[in-house]
């Protein structure tokens, strides 16, 4: 069993890998969104730009606000594999893989065949090779989120010091250097000793035995972070408070109530509208798939007494509730859920095994292990699905999300050394790292350039930005020199 097992996993890596580096150069192509742009630019910063450093080395102010965690590591893999977009997107893809790994190994502990099943769907799941294959910090949150759990149920299996003060440290990683939705760690923590307190009374008082190490080692890692929250708590807590629900300001699409009613369907109905976050708006959790996840938190409630089975139990709600109360843009939103992504893979995996005692008790052993390869055969299908679906988007499914309509025009200004480009500071991001050792001019869109004589050519977006810039006599003989998949004029250059 122990070969078999081995073989499986191995099998299930092989797919992760597949599905999340198969044709990556060419999908999702030459488009680079904003995010993707910004992580890449801060990592050649971090290698050319002497004296360039995140605040307290681990917040970059830009885009938004973002931890430096994941830029860091893409300059350390730029320093030896080459500064390009591939470059950036296969990092994300290895982060991704090695997520797959992390969720394999949490749900391990909780039995072989948990550990095998929450593997598989998180390396077919189409959500998860989404965001794999795209080259933001948000990739790092399943790797992440996995191995805090996996400290936090070490620490339960095994009360002391060490494994408090590796749970602290670890949960500290996670919560503050990866991705909003993983913020929530410290509550989860408190919820899961305080419901143990009720539920496990020995056990929660070998683990507050430990509390003073975890807390420790919790400040210790987290310093930088609080400092940069201290200091500067615009930046720290904008983005979370332009976003949420308790900003009246916020572009939601759709009233609270529908809002939670959108967010609750994506287990099994629907989809991310979201070109980067999801294809064909497909639900994040195929709904055979919740099926089996309702067997798993069957049993995930009638163990809830013991420690690990409630920290996951617990964990499905909490990190339930940063999709739910972001209510900016599209819901749902699946990039405000990827805290669910390792409790979730265990959860599957705990109904697989709940999906199999119930037909061997009810049916026999032959039952039991027809149940279980029905749903190995649903997860190999998912998996085949997900790759097919994505990689088989045509070019103008991806042309928006990806804003290849700005790759156009750095490609072209780049293609005429001297050019200056009309676009926004946000998309600029994207041609400034692409071009990052030889950029052209920026100018914001309605500004008037007022020596345009210096330039070889003026790209912009539309002609109407050309005239705001250049007057109705140059634009006039600007011409179209891209298109997009309608084939309407995307990008128009002229030489003043």
């Amino acid at each position: 069993m122990a070969l078999a097992a081995i073989l499986a996993m191995a099998a299930i890596v092989a797919a992760a890998i597949l599905l999340r580096f198969y044709d990556l150069a060419a999908n999702p192509g030459a488009g680079l969104y904003g995010d993707e742009a910004s992580e890449g630019l801060d990592a050649l910063k971090l290698l050319h730009q002497p004296g360039f450093h995140p605040d307290w080395l681990v917040w970059f102010q830009d885009d938004g606000g973002r931890e430096a965690l994941f830029a860091y590591v893409v300059a350390a893999v730029f320093h030896f594999f080459g500064e390009t977009t591939f470059v950036l997107r296969g990092t994300a893809a290895a982060f991704g893989v090695a997520g797959v790994l992390a969720i394999g190994l949490l749900g391990r502990r909780f039995g072989t065949l948990t550990g095998l099943v929450a593997a598989a769907w998180a390396a077919g799941s189409l959500w998860l090779v989404c965001v794999s294959r795209d080259g933001m910090r948000n990739t790092i949150v399943p790797l992440f989120g996995a191995l805090a759990l996996i400290a936090l149920l070490r620490w339960a299996g095994r009360p002391g010091r060490g494994t408090a003060a590796v749970a602290g440290a670890v949960t500290a990683v996670a919560a503050l250097y990866t991705y909003q939705p993983l913020k929530l760690l410290p509550a989860l923590v408190i919820v899961w000793l305080l419901w143990l307190r009720w539920a496990d009374r020995p056990r929660y008082n070998d683990l507050r035995a430990g509390a003073v190490p975890f807390v420790a080692a919790f400040l210790i890692v987290a310093a930088p972070m609080i400092a940069v929250a201290v200091t500067d708590p615009i930046s720290y807590f904008g983005r979370a408070t332009v976003v949420s629900v308790f900003n009246p300001a916020s572009a939601a699409d759709s009233s609270p109530a529908v809002h939670v009613l959108r967010t609750l369907g994506m287990f099994g109905f629907l989809g991310d509208q979201n070109g980067r976050h999801d294809v064909a708006a497909l639900p994040l959790v195929p709904l055979p798939l919740v099926a089996v996840a309702a067997f798993g938190l069957l049993r995930l409630w009638r163990m809830r007494r013991d420690a690990g089975h409630a920290l996951i139990l617990l964990s499905l709600p909490v990190f339930l509730l940063p999709p739910l109360l972001a209510t900016e843009g599209y819901s749902p939103h699946f990039l405000r859920a990827l805290g669910l992504a390792a409790p979730l893979g265990v959860t599957i995996g705990l109904g697989a095994t709940e999906l199999g005692e119930w037909a061997r008790g009810r049916w026999g052993a032959r039952a039991g292990r027809v149940a279980i390869s029905i749903v190995a055969v649903g997860l190999a299908a998912i998996a085949v699905m997900s790759g097919v679906v994505y990689l088989s988007r045509s070019v103008a499914d991806r042309y928006d999300p990806f804003s290849y309509q700005i790759a156009a025009m750095g490609e072209y200004a780049n293609e005429h050394p001297g050019s200056a480009v009309i676009i926004d500071d946000f998309s600029a991001t994207d041609i400034e790292f692409v071009y990052f050792h030889d950029q052209p001019t920026f100018f914001p869109p309605g500004s008037r350039i007022e020596n345009p004589r210096i330039y070889s050519t003026v790209v912009a977006a539309s002609r109407a930005d050309l005239t705001r810039a250049l007057g109705s006599d140059a634009a006039a003989r600007a011409q179209p020199v891209a298109w997009d998949p309608d084939g309407r004029p995307a990008v128009w250059a002229v030489s003043p």
